[in-house]
């Protein structure tokens, strides 16, 4: 897409904004310098580098599966507002 491709009003639109000519002008200045930046990124040569979702290594922190004791019934329901049948009871939401 061309910078002078991109027509504000139109997503704007789309995007259910209303703006005002001034607004328009502005962020129509903006993205043009945005999609003119990202043409000059476009020439930049990049063969030699591994496509990345991110540019660090991510690494998820968890700690080992072990099973334990959980926390007796009793406890579990003390402070409930409302039980019934030794469960929680909670005001239907769906129909």
């Amino acid at each position: 897409m061309a910078t002078g491709d991109f027509d504000v009003h139109y997503v704007a639109h789309l995007a259910r904004l209303k703006l005002c000519p001034e607004e328009e002008r502005q962020i129509s200045d903006q993205m043009g310098d945005i999609l003119g930046y990202i043409e000059k990124l476009k020439e930049v040569d990049v063969s030699g580098v591994e496509p990345t979702a991110h540019p660090f290594p991510l690494v998820n922190v968890t700690r080992p599966d072990v099973s334990r004791p959980s926390l007796p019934h009793e406890d579990a329901l003390r402070n409930a507002p409302q039980k019934a049948g030794g469960l929680f009871t909670v005001p239907k939401i769906v129909e």
